[in-house]
Formats: C-alpha cells, sequence, structure tokens
C-alpha cells in the first residue's frame, strides 16, 4: 500500500507553484452561444482541470480581462492598460510564500451513479439516448459538471507546473555560487585606531609672516577666538587657542591623546614627532599643522617652524617630517599653498621605500620603517592662499574639520539671500541642545549632517576606499566626512582643498540641498528656541523631516525594480536611522526588504556597517521588531555565518532560542515562516561550532524543533527544525543523548512519509549525524538498527533528493558497522557465484536461495537486508545516485580484499569474472533480440548504470534477484515465496521466453487460447542491429560531469544543509519572475496562452468535418533513421517525440521536417523505450516523460535543445519488474491537472505516483492475473481511470474510493490482448477500446456493456463482411483527442481510420521508404507498429515496422 494522500495544506512550500491566469472572458449575449460553446469545449480540450488554459476563468491575477471579438473568437487586447496598470502596481504582502494545493474535488459520484454518500442517482444510459441525443449530450453522464460555467471556473482557478521546482533544477546540488560562502569581505580585517595627536600651532601672534599681505578687515578668529581681542598677552591667546582646538579634536575622537605644541622650535618638533610615533607603535597617528604665523611651504613642499630663540623660521622638509613620523599617519596642514606639501610628499616616500630595500638587501634582520598608509588633508592648492573674509575664521580649514555644524550655519547665514534676524558675530550661532542629543535641534543637525556626509562618499567614492576612509577609524571617518563640507565651503571662496588618497568633487552633489534645508528648519525657529530657553515663551521643536523622506525615496527605490548594478542612494541614511526609535521599525522594514533582493544587497548593508547596530538591536525587548530582526538574521546567516562568534558573545543566539517556541509570540500572521528562520540561523549557528552546540544544548530548543516538526501549514519549519537537530547534536554525544530521552529519532522517523521532499531529506539528513554515539552499547545498537529499519523503504523514494540523502545516511550506517558489512559483501558474492548460469541440477532460483540464506550469517539480518539495498542503488535511474552506491560498494569491496578474508573473496571475484566474459563472448555471438533472450542480460554495475566495467563482479541478474528477495529479507518471508506482490525468479540457467501472467486455468478465460493473450509484437524481428546508447546520454540537472566518479570514501558526504541554505539568498517578498506582470518569462507565457488558445479556436470547426473525411492525404514524411515505436505530438508546439525499439528518444518539428534532438533515455540493453508524454504543455518550458520497460520514469528538460536537454527527474516506477522486450512492459499515462503518473505493466498493482510529492500514494490491486497493457484516465477531473489487461478484460477504477474496492467496473467482452484503450480529453469523452483480433468497443462508464462495437479487421459493425483477413492484428490504436475519429494499424501494413459512429473513413499505407518487408510464416510482417494524432490539429501520423519513416496524415 502507498502512503494516503495528504491534505493540501500539507504540500510543498514551493511545489508546484501556482501560474499566472490571465483570461478574455466570453460575453454572455444569446447570439454568441455558439461561440461559447466553442470556447467551453476549447477549455474542456486542454484536459487539464486545474487551470490548464490560462486564458481560462477571466480573471488576470483576479481582475476581469477584456471581451473577446466574436469575429476572431480571440481577444483584441490581452489586458486593458487599468487592469496592467492594477497589476503592475500589486506587490505580494512582505515575508509571504505561495503555498501548494490540490486540485478541486467536486465530484461526489462514483461513475455508476452511487454517490460516495450512498444516495443512488437514476441514470440514463447511453444506449436508451436517441441518435440526437448521443451528438447533443457528453459520455458517462459528465454533460451536466463538465458544461458548467462554475465547475469549468473552479477547473481554472487553480493551475500547477509540475517538475519546475528548484529540487529538480539543481538536483540538490549547491550552486556555483555557493562555493564562495561564508564571505567576510565586508569585514574590517585591518581595522584601526588614532591614539596620539600631535596639535602644532605656528600662530606667532603679533608678528605676520614676510611672504603674506592681508587685508584689512582680514580673517581674525583662530578656533573660535580672535587673537588680537584679548589683553592677557600672546602667550596666554596660544594657550587658549591651543585648549580650544584640542576641545574641538575631543568631539570627534575621545580615546585620541591629544598634545599641543604652540610655537614649537625645530628640536621640539622632532622631539615630539619621533616620541608620538614610538609610543603609538603601529596605531596611526595625527599631525595638524597650523602655519597661519610662518612663512608659506615652499615648492619643494618645505613647511616652516621656529629656532630656539623665536629669531629665525626654520624649514622642515618633508622627507625628515617622513622619518620622524613614519606611517600609519594622519596630516592635516591648514596653511596658503599646502598644496605644495602634498605635490611632492609621494617623492620622498618613494626615496624611504628605496632605501629600505637596499638596507634589506645589506642585512634582511635590519629593522625598517614602514612609510605606508599616509592620509593627507590640505587646505588649499599649491599656489592658493587660504579665505581672508573677515566674516569667516582664518582656521576656515580647521574649523570644517573641526566644527562643521558651527560653521556650516555661519556660511548657510552668510550665502542666504533672505533677510534673517540672525546676526553675525565672532562666536558660534547659539543653537540650544547638545550634539551627541539626537532629540534636540543641535544633535538633529550633527545627525543629519552625518547621514548626508556619509552618503555623499557612500555615492561617489569606490567601495574600497570608503571603507577605508569611513569605516577603518574613526577619527579618519569624522575628519574626512567634514572634509566634504570644507570643500564645499572653501571652493565658494576660491580654494580647493585636496587630499591624500584624492577624492572627487562633491560640492555639487544634490543632497547639499537637502543639509540647506534642514539648516534653515532650525535657524528659521530659532529666535523661539531660544525664548522658549530663556522661560519666556513655551515651544516645542519641530522635527525635521529629511529622514522620513529619505525612507520614502528608500522605498521608491525599492519598487522601482533594484538591480545589483544600481545601488540605493540611501543606504547609509537608513543606516543613521536605525539610531531613531520613531523611525526603526520603518527603516528595519525597508531594510529587510532591501536584504531580500539576494546576497550582493546584504554585502552593501554589512559593508555599510549594519552588523553593529542589528547586534544591539537583539537586546531590545520591543515585541514588534522582532518578525523582521529574524527576517534580517537570517539573511545576514545566510551571507556569512562567521557572525557566530559575535551571536555568542553577546549571547544573542537565545533571542532566536526563545523565538522558535510554538509558544512565542510574534506579532505576523505567519508566524511558521519566522520560527523557520530561527530555525535556520540556530542550525547556522551550531554547525562546526563547538561552542555554538554547547551554548544551545537547552531541553527547550530540542523541544521546539520536535514540536515545529509536526507543523502542518509549513514545510519549511518542518525541514529546518530537523536540520537544526542535526546540527546541534552532530558529533555531540550529550545532545545526541538529550535527543534519546525526548524520543526525537522516533519523532524524525515518522517524517519518512512527509508529502515533502525536502522535509524527508532533512530528515535523514539529522538521522545521519544521530548515528556515530561513542560507547556502542546494545542499547544503542538496537536504536541505530531499528532508525535503520524505518528509513530503508525509502530507496523507492521518488524524489532523488531523498534518495541521495538515503544513501549518505547508509553509508554512514556502513561506516559505523563495517566489519559486519564486509562479511554481509563477501556472502553476497557467494550467493552470485553460486547463481550463476552453468550450474548444476535443477533446484530453482528460490529453493538456491533459501538453502543459502540459511547458512549466512547477514540472512534476515539489518545489515544484509541494507547491503542488499545499496547493491540495488548503484542501478539507480540517476546516475549521481548511481555513482555514490557504487562508491559504497567498492569502498567496502576494498576494504573485504585487504581483509583476512582476502583470499576466499579474490577467488570468488575470479569466478564471477570468468563467468562474466562467458557471457559476454555469447552476447557478441548473438546479435538478435530474439537470441538475446537466450543468455543471461548483462546489467548495469558499479560504478554507474550507464558505464560499462570489464572487471565488474555484479550483473543484473542477481541484483533483480536481490530487488525481488528484499521484501522477504527485511520483513519475514511469507509461506510462498511468490506472492501476489511480487514477481517470481525464473532460474537463470533455464532460458526460456519472456514469461507472460497466464489467466488462472479454472477459469472459462483460462482455457482460451494462448495466443490470443499473447501481445501483437511477439512476433517481430529485429528491424536494425544497432546498439544501445547510439545517441548521447543527456546528464542530470545541476549534475557537474566533470568531477566524474567519487572517492570511495566513508561516510558520504551531504550537500543537503548548503543546499537548502540557498533559499534564504533567493528573494522571497516578491513575485517569482513568472509571476510578475511585464518580466520576460510572465510576456512569453502571455504570448504563449494566447498563442495556444488562438490553435484551440481554430481547430473547433474541423472537428464535423474530420468525422467524413478519408484520412488518406500524405502530408508530410519523416526519415527517423531508426525504427519508430512509439509517438506523441505536442499540443500546441510543433514537436513531435518518437521513441524507437530501443533507446533513444528523437525530437521533431514536423512542421519543418528538422531534427531538433536525439538522445538515449539510457535504459538497460534488453529493455526499450514503452512511452512518452508531455508534461506542462501550457507552459514556455514543456517537459518530456519516458517510461521504459525496466519500469523507470525519466522526465526532460529542454528536451528539443540537443546541447541543454538534461534529466530532471528520475525514478522507479515499478519497483518489482522485469525488463522485457516481449510483455507490456510498463505501462503510464499522465495526469496533468492532478500531479499524477498512473503506473502499471508486468505486475499485479496499479501505483499512483504524486508528482507534487514525489510519492506512491495509493497501491489499487490490478484484480487480475493477467499484464495491465494500457492505461488511460480522464483529464478533466482525474478521478476515473480504465486499464485494459492481456487477457481482453477492460477495468475501470475510482481514485476516490478505498483502494480494495476502488474497482467499480469490468467489462469482459473483449477476448484477446488489449491493444489500447482511449478516453478522449475533449469532444464527447468517447472510451475507445481495441483488442488485437480486431475488435473495437466504444464505452459508457455508466453502462455493464458496450455502446458500439465493430470489427476493423472486417471493415464495419461486428458481422460486417470485406476489408482486411479475418486473420489481421491490430497493432495499434488511436483516438483524436477531440474529433470524433479513431485509427487503428495492422499486421498488413494499413492504417484503418473510423468515426465514432463505426463508419470506415479509409485506408491509409505508409511509404516503405525503400525497406524490404520481412515474411514470417508466410505474411508480411512490416506491420504498423505506431500511430497518433495531433491532440488539436487534424494530423496522424504512422510508422511501419522495418524502416525509420514516419508519414503525416491529413484528413
Amino acid at each position: 500500500m502507498g502512503a494516503e494522500e495528504p491534505s493540501p495544506r500539507q504540500l510543498p512550500l514551493r511545489s508546484p507553484r501556482p501560474m499566472i491566469q490571465l483570461e478574455a472572458y466570453d460575453s454572455a449575449t444569446p447570439e454568441e452561444s455558439q461561440q461559447e460553446s466553442q470556447d467551453r469545449q476549447a477549455r474542456q480540450s486542454r484536459g487539464l482541470p486545474n487551470g490548464n488554459s490560462l486564458l481560462a476563468n477571466g480573471h488576470v491575477n483576479g481582475h476581469v480581462s477584456p471581451q473577446r471579438s466574436p469575429q476572431l473568437g480571440l481577444p483584441e487586447r490581452i489586458v486593458p492598460r487599468e487592469v496592467e496598470q492594477a497589476a503592475l502596481q500589486r506587490r505580494p504582502s512582505p515575508l509571504v510564500r505561495n503555498r501548494s494545493e490540490f486540485g478541486p474535488r467536486t465530484n461526489t459520484t462514483s461513475i455508476d451513479g452511487t454517490p460516495l454518500d450512498g444516495r443512488v442517482f437514476n441514470n440514463k444510459h447511453d444506449g436508451d439516448l436517441t441518435s440526437e441525443e448521443r451528438l447533443a449530450h457528453i459520455r458517462h453522464g459528465w454533460d451536466n459538471e463538465h458544461n458548467s460555467d462554475e465547475y469549468l471556473s473552479l477547473l481554472n482557478s487553480t493551475f500547477y507546473m509540475y517538475y519546475t521546482e528548484k529540487r529538480h533544477e539543481s538536483n540538490g546540488n549547491p550552486s556555483a555560487d555557493s562555493s564562495q560562502y561564508p564571505n567576510s569581505n565586508w569585514r574590517m580585517r585591518d581595522r584601526m585606531k588614532t591614539v596620539s595627536a600631535a596639535l602644532a600651532l605656528c600662530l606667532n601672534i603679533g608678528v605676520d609672516p614676510p611672504d603674506v599681505i592681508k587685508t584689512n578687515p582680514t580673517a581674525k578668529l583662530e578656533a573660535w577666538l580672535d587673537p588680537s581681542g584679548s589683553n592677557s598677552g600672546s602667550t596666554k591667546m596660544m594657550e587658549q587657542i591651543g585648549k580650544r582646538l584640542q576641545e574641538q579634536y575631543e568631539t570627534l575622537s575621545l580615546r585620541t591623546r591629544y598634545k599641543q605644541y604652540l610655537d614649537p622650535a625645530i628640536e621640539e618638533t622632532k622631539r615630539f614627532c619621533v616620541s608620538l610615533r614610538r609610543n603609538a607603535k603601529d596605531e596611526r597617528v595625527l599631525f595638524h599643522y597650523n602655519g597661519h604665523g610662518v612663512p608659506l611651504p615652499t615648492a619643494s613642499g618645505e613647511l616652516w617652524v621656529f629656532n630656539k630663540n623665536y629669531t629665525q623660521y626654520i624649514p622642515i622638509g618633508v622627507y625628515d617630517l617622513q622619518s620622524w613620523l613614519a606611517g600609519p599617519s594622519l596630516f592635516v596642514y591648514d596653511v596658503s599653498h599646502a598644496g605644495n606639501i602634498l605635490h611632492n610628499f609621494d617623492t620622498f616616500i618613494v626615496k624611504h621605500e628605496k632605501e629600505n630595500e637596499e638596507a634589506r638587501k645589506k642585512d634582511p634582520t635590519t629593522p625598517i620603517q614602514n612609510y605606508s598608509d599616509c592620509i593627507q588633508l590640505a587646505a588649499c592648492g599649491r599656489n592658493e592662499m587660504l579665505p581672508t573674509n573677515p566674516d569667516l575664521p582664518a582656521d576656515l580649514f580647521t574649523c570644517c574639520l573641526t566644527t562643521p555644524i558651527d560653521i556650516a550655519l555661519r556660511w548657510f547665514v552668510l550665502q542666504n539671500p533672505l533677510p534673517t534676524s540672525i546676526e553675525i558675530t565672532d562666536y558660534k550661532i547659539p543653537i540650544p541642545g547638545r550634539l551627541q542629543d539626537r532629540r534636540s535641534p543641535l544633535g538633529e543637525l550633527n545627525w543629519i549632517f552625518t547621514a548626508i556626509t556619509d552618503t555623499i562618499a557612500w555615492n561617489t567614492l569606490p567601495r574600497a576606499l570608503f571603507k577605508k576612509l569611513f569605516r577603518q577609524d574613526l577619527l579618519v571617518a569624522a575628519l574626512f566626512r567634514n572634509f566634504l563640507l570644507s570643500d564645499r565651503i572653501m571652493r565658494a571662496n576660491h580654494c580647493h582643498p585636496s587630499s591624500s588618497p584624492p577624492m572627487p568633487e562633491t560640492h555639487h552633489h544634490p543632497l547639499w540641498q537637502s543639509w540647506d534645508l534642514a539648516v534653515d528648519n532650525v535657524l528659521t525657529q530659532l529666535p523661539a528656541l531660544l525664548e522658549a530657553e530663556a522661560g519666556k515663551r513655551v515651544y516645542d521643536y519641530e522635527h525635521s523631516t529629511f529622514f522620513s523622506e529619505q525612507l520614502t525615496a528608500f522605498e521608491v527605490y525599492l519598487s522601482s525594480g533594484p538591480t545589483k548594478d544600481h545601488a540605493p542612494d540611501q543606504l547609509p541614511i537608513v543606516l543613521q536611522v536605525l539610531l531613531s526609535q520613531v523611525h526603526r521599525l520603518r527603516a528595519l522594514i525597508l531594510l529587510s526588504k532591501f536584504l531580500d533582493l539576494g546576497p550582493w544587497a546584504v554585502h552593501l548593508a554589512l559593508s555599510i556597517g549594519i552588523f553593529p547596530y542589528v547586534l544591539k538591536l537583539l537586546q531590545a525587548a520591543s515585541i514588534e521588531l522582532k518578525p523582521v530582526m529574524v527576517f534580517i538574521w537570517a539573511r545576514i546567516m545566510a551571507v556569512d555565518s562567521s557572525v557566530h562568534v559575535e551571536l555568542l558573545k553577546d549571547n544573542g543566539i537565545h533571542y532566536f532560542i526563545t523565538i522558535m517556541s510554538p509558544q512565542s509570540e510574534i506579532p505576523v500572521p505567519n508566524k511558521s515562516e519566522h520560527r523557520a528562520m530561527c530555525s535556520f540561523i540556530v542550525a547556522t549557528f551550531c554547525r562546526g561550532y563547538s561552542q555554538g552546540q554547547t551554548v544551545c544544548l537547552v531541553p527547550e530548543l530540542v523541544k521546539a524543533c520536535l514540536e515545529n516538526m509536526t507543523e502542518p501549514e509549513n514545510p519549511l519549519l518542518r525541514q529546518w527544525s530537523c536540520l537544526c537537530l542535526s546540527t546541534l547534536w552532530c558529533e555531540y554525544a550529550d545532545a545526541k543523548w538529550m535527543g534519546i530521552r525526548q524520543g526525537a529519532h522516533l519523532r524524525l522517523c515518522e517524517l519518512s512519509v512527509d508529502p515533502v521532499p525536502e522535509v524527508r531529506a532533512a530528515m535523514l539528513h539529522a538521522l545521519t549525524t544521530f548515528l556515530g554515539i561513542p560507547d556502542m552499547t546494545e542499547q544503542i545498537a538496537q536504536i541505530e538498527e531499528d532508525v535503520a529499519s524505518s528509513v530503508l523503504f525509502m530507496t523507492a523514494d521518488g524524489s532523488t533528493l531523498v534518495r541521495k540523502e538515503l544513501l549518505v545516511f547508509l553509508s554512514a550506517f556502513v561506516k559505523r558497522h563495517q566489519n559486519k558489512f564486509t562479511v554481509a559483501a563477501l556472502e553476497q558474492l557467494l550467493q552470485e557465484r553460486d547463481l550463476r548460469p552453468g550450474k548444476d541440477g535443477d533446484v530453482s532460483d528460490t529453493e538456491t536461495i533459501r538453502s543459502l540464506s540459511s547458512a549466512m550469517l547477514s540472512a534476515n539480518t539489518i545489515y544484509g537486508t541494507v547491503w542488499t539495498q545499496i547493491v540495488v542503488m548503484s542501478c539507480d535511474p540517476n546516475v549521481e545516485v548511481a555513482r555514490s552506491a557504487s562508491a559504497v560498494v567498492d569502498c567496502i569491496h576494498e576494504v573485504l580484499v585487504n581483509s583476512p578474508l582476502r583470499s576466499h573473496a579474490l577467488a570468488v571475484i575470479d569466478d564471477l569474472l570468468r563467468s562474466s566474459r562467458r557471457q559476454d563472448a555469447a552476447l557478441k555471438r548473438t546479435p538478435s533480440r530474439e537470441s538475446l533472450r537466450s543468455v543471461k542480460e548483462p546489467l548495469p554495475r558499479t560504478p554507474t548504470p550507464q558505464l560499462e566495467k570489464q572487471s565488474s563482479y555484479l550483473s543484473l541478474g542477481s541484483l533483480k534477484r536481490t530487488a525481488s528477495s528484499l521484501r522477504h529479507l527485511a520483513f519475514g518471508a511469507p509461506d510462498g515465496i511468490a506472492s501476489s506482490g511480487t514477481t517470481p525468479v525464473v532460474s537463470p540457467s533455464k532460458p526460456t521466453k519472456p514469461s507472460q501472467p497466464l489467466p488462472p486455468a479454472h477459469t472459462p478465460r483460462g482455457r482460451l487460447p494462448a495466443e490470443w493473450s499473447r501481445a501483437p509484437n511477439a512476433q517481430d524481428i529485429t528491424a536494425s542491429a544497432g546498439s544501445y546508447q547510439q545517441a548521447p546520454t543527456p546528464p542530470c540537472a545541476g549534475s557537474n560531469p566533470k568531477l566524474g566518479d567519487p572517492v570511495a570514501h566513508l561516510p558520504l558526504q551531504s550537500t543537503l544543509f548548503e543546499w537548502s541554505t540557498e533559499y534564504f539568498r533567493e528573494p522571497q517578498m516578491r513575485a517569482h519572475d513568472p509571476d510578475e506582470p511585464g518580466s520576460a518569462d510572465y510576456n512569453q507565457r502571455l504570448w504563449r496562452r494566447t498563442r495556444n488558445e488562438k490553435i484551440i479556436a481554430e481547430s473547433q470547426p474541423l472537428k464535423s468535418v474530420a468525422g467524413s473525411s478519408k484520412w488518406t492525404r500524405l502530408d508530410a514524411f519523416i526519415n527517423n533513421q531508426s525504427q519508430p515505436m512509439h509517438m506523441t505530438f505536442h499540443q500546441f508546439d510543433d514537436h513531435l517525440a518518437v521513441t524507437d525499439d530501443k533507446d533513444t528518444v528523437s525530437i521533431w518539428d514536423w512542421q519543418s521536417n528538422v531534427q531538433l534532438a536525439r538522445f538515449s533515455n539510457a535504459n538497460p540493453q534488453g529493455s526499450r523505450i514503452n512511452d512518452a508524454r508531455f508534461v506542462n504543455e501550457d507552459d514556455h518550458q514543456p517537459l518530456l516523460m519516458v517510461g521504459s520497460s525496466d519500469g523507470v520514469l525519466k522526465v526532460y528538460r529542454q528536451y528539443w535543445d540537443q546541447k541543454e536537454v538534461n534529466v530532471v527527474a528520475a525514478w522507479r516506477a515499478l519497483t518489482e519488474i522485469l525488463p522485457s522486450n516481449r510483455a507490456a512492459g510498463l505501462v503510464f499515462d499522465w495526469q496533468q491537472g492532478r500531479g499524477r503518473v498512473l503506473a502499471a505493466g508486468d505486475v499485479k498493482i496499479i501505483k499512483v505516483w504524486n508528482a507534487a510529492t514525489e510519492l506512491c500514494v495509493a497501491d489499487i490491486p490490478a484484480r487480475s492475473g493477467s499484464c495491465v497493457t494500457s492505461l488511460t484516465s480522464d483529464q478533466v477531473a482525474g478521478d476515473v481511470f480504465v486499464a485494459g489487461f492481456g487477457d481482453g478484460v477492460v477495468r475501470v477504477f475510482d481514485q476516490r474510493m478505498h483502494v480494495k474496492s476502488s474497482m467499480v467496473k469490468i467489462w469482459r467482452e473483449h477476448r484477446q490482448w488489449v491493444t489500447n484503450v482511449k478516453m478522449q480529453r475533449g469532444g464527447v469523452r468517447e472510451l475507445v477500446s481495441a483488442s488485437r483480433n480486431g475488435e473495437v468497443k466504444l464505452w459508457d462508464l455508466r453502462s455493464d456493456k458496450s455502446v458500439l462495437s465493430l470489427n476493423v479487421t472486417g471493415g464495419g459493425q461486428t458481422g460486417g463482411a470485406g476489408g482486411l483477413e479475418r486473420d489481421a492484428t491490430v497493432r495499434t490504436l488511436s483516438v483524436h483527442e477531440h474529433a470524433p475519429v479513431f485509427a487503428v494499424g495492422t499486421d498488413r501494413h494499413e492504417v484503418k481510420s473510423f468515426n465514432t459512429s463505426g463508419t470506415a473513413l479509409g485506408g491509409f499505407e505508409p511509404l516503405n521508404g525503400g525497406a524490404k518487408a520481412f515474411a514470417v510464416g508466410g505474411r508480411k510482417s512490416n506491420a504498423i507498429v505506431a500511430t497518433a494524432y495531433h491532440p488539436h490539429k487534424m494530423l496522424l501520423a504512422c510508422a511501419g515496422w522495418g524502416n525509420g519513416h514516419v508519414s503525416l496524415i491529413g484528413y
């Protein structure tokens, strides 16, 4: 029995996504009733209940679409302008993910008219209807509900794409970009601080330098003091100026040690410079030079000081200054012609570096000075004089650097052309407040100034230079922020400040206007503020709107399609806003939206300096900040997990552990989403970090994870709860014991049937790390065995992601019990040798297995069963899984041949190699397919199913035997080895024809001739002697073919955690590109849906014509170059998929007669492709599903591109089937609307696979001893399906009922092998079946007998005469999906067409293409082996046996 189908709320979070719904609605006027009928049929014709028609329900993302043009039946405009604008303005709510649901469940009655609740309907059988009624009604009583607008609207309300999730695109492999994470480039590795500063003031008050001519009046203020306005003497005034300058610098950095040097002499200058460097060691020092009282710097860059007696000016060369201070250093030159110093500085640096190199050559141990990393700020250019405006300070440059707010206010008042009451005096403009108080006017101005200057620098400087100047050193950052102001003010006074490194021009940046507005806002309120401060009035300060306006600008940026190449201008401002409680929440929300754009946005935010702010906010107790803080931290941890050190230091991790508890309160509706993020944060924190594991080992965390694993609404939470436990107890025994005490391993095993593959894989990841408690006690061994037993059945999981993770778990289990598995491997080799062909005696394989098993140590143990499964997985349909399993097998065999059992093992391996070589030689001598059956078929073996290995010791025969006996080894063998659920094992020593299930002998049907239950292709002979894999084999999606086979090392390493982490690096707040109006995918899908509707509309009038045409016109002729056996048309694209009699798939553009692609399905030799179906045909990237007779289904993406085709899904749909070329093999049907695959064939059950969950949701008993030869289903509602059997019986099943009672109808009118059974997806929904003897019957699900029966080999209805010989065999049956026509292909090389009334339309003999017909028993054997109708167009493809040509027939 398969797993029960999950409820809609249990479906995967991202699997599958709803498609966009764009519909042009029909007008409802009586004049357009015919148009309504055509449109309704068009919607049904898509055969997809969940909205395969994009233009289906009159809505564009919830908005009504325009009317159709009655003349064309097409929309005049797909989306009206107002609707398009509304759609473009729509944005998904933040932190909300799409959730998948199953299709509707509206039909509550079974197919025989009995409601599921027991009521009985009075149905009128089709046989009681008149011919007019029959034509006017849909079969099976479906006309009421399937013609209902409400029902069709419901069917079209949800439509999903399948096999398009990330796990299919990547196959569970991390992307190439994941290798660059964790990325800590944002961190300042060389963070520095300025520890000491020398303030050298050469003013010489009262004495003007000889080369400086001052204006009258002139600028006088030094450090906001007037040297000429004091009577205390020049010495006292110098001390005051020096003290004031130091106070100004202390507002920038209090931690720096400042020392004043007033009018220093040359000796003193050298002494304090050398002392400064010695005390600072490798840290930065500041040298501030004010030379207003000395001569100008020389052209060679010399600056001036005094002699000891102050009688001379003594020059100091730049070379000497560099020698004294070395680096790293910061120089500030407030002197005219300061550019000369800057100009010559680098020249002398080069000279110092050359001297260092020479000294190193002479003596490598000689200590050398470091002269790099010298930063300079100069007040003006080489030939420029400082401003002498009396309204400005004399040290204007210094004022800009140290008191930017005061000088900016003065400058604004001076430049303001409007009258003002503020007077310019020799003192600062008195603004109330403190710089550190952001709520005061002065503090707010300083806050705005910091934000503006940071933003200007961010937008104009290269990122590396910005980090160096504005994030490396607090004092340097403050000086350079203020330097931007000096550039603006001093340029207006004909000075051009310069710096090294050079800064671009910023005086014209638009943000300066915002600064002027903020200053004006304060100055306008200044009189009232001063009066309020004096107590004369009550006045509340009106705060600036600067930050709220900038947040609005940031919001506009986020809504305008942000890209990596266009960084936001306001990001530094957002950082500053985090300091405000008023705007903090809004800023964090906008910041989270920005971080959601991807890792590049996270890097930008971290580079700008956001990390210290969000780290400190973890200490905040505000509950409204929790959701956004969780989101931000999840994005940060996804990019750089090294921040766990800071989380541990401040104990911030408990912030997230608390939120993980289901009892915690989060003020958002999607609480589970945020708990999933917390689980991810904690899991990343613990991963590979033992200290983090110790901190997180609290019972509350384990309990929260276990409770969250039962959350039905959010699979992401279940997934990361498992991964959180996995990283918590990885190599941490204490955590594992805590998990055992709380039953964590048992709770994890319950998730083995979770409907989401990612959750199942995460569960296996957690169990893998659970293994390995150091003390191997009996209790631990029993627990690990129980865990392995609980998940072993997952080898049959349909998801490659799950099977890959299961193999990692099994490899860890093998490593844990390596000695036992070594014995199991040897015993498996012994069993393989004893069951090889050529052994004496008539003992069957079953008896041999029993006798061998009784003497084997690993028999009926978990170790033998696990080893058998690993060997079976080495033949997995997915190449990566097979490679990994082969690596485990090779590793154990390597241990085996190096163990004390070496001699026994080598002897067995030699026997197997000799036997294998004999088989290979026999195969070379018997090239025909029929003779291949007489030899043991070569099997896929390690390392891959695709790669041949001469020294292989495994064969497919043994794998088939071990696979069929796996159930008995794991759960105990029943009384009879061959049960109803298993295929009997055939002795390889007795070559037989393919075993075909025969009807029970005691039944009337069992006495029929055996020929009647034989497949029509049983007498086919080889059409070509070609071998398998003649075409290239497509790789698995996401695989790296350059990696090759994995190294045999146990245990295997999982990449699930890295792959799962990528989710948090992807945008989650905005719609995916296909759902975003205006995106390329959206427009492409919109065009495609319009094209599809046009194709459907154009084909509607041709339905009535098709039923009366002869169908004998040859429209095209394709040379496939290999024998066509099955053909499938795409509904809308001009694609024709042709599969041959081995493993080759060819994709043709039938309109242009061009082969688009040709590739191998890689099914093993001795098997062939059984059928192919197109998936997601409405999407712009449809898929191709191919089934082969070894029971494997594969789904191909980009199948039309020879270079890009790859496998997105591959699994064994039938696990107990034997590969065969003669029996039914694998028969399957794809239900797009329900997302299900029905699989049957040479087994006694019909498996129902759910594409969304990738699980087998039902094992429906076939209720027959014969094989299933064909399957068809209702493609609209998807509840009913019909199966044809080899004994001629046709059975009807209803999936809504319990599996044991799901067979609701049985028809026994056919007496021979049912060639095909087909239900139309549109039109009248005819159900047609044909048997090999030429009987074709039309059925109504409500009737116990056929409504029409005819013998196509006789040319008319049953009992008619003429036509072909009576012994002709019907090889194919094809029914048009919408038109009332069907065609049969016979072994007489003729395609006969009929309408559903039983009237013969015509016959057509395809061209042979020059090939000669084979003769079997005196008959021509170039039979028609493949026919296929185009789903919409009136086109029929057919192909004969013995040549590689396909004929396309028109009506």
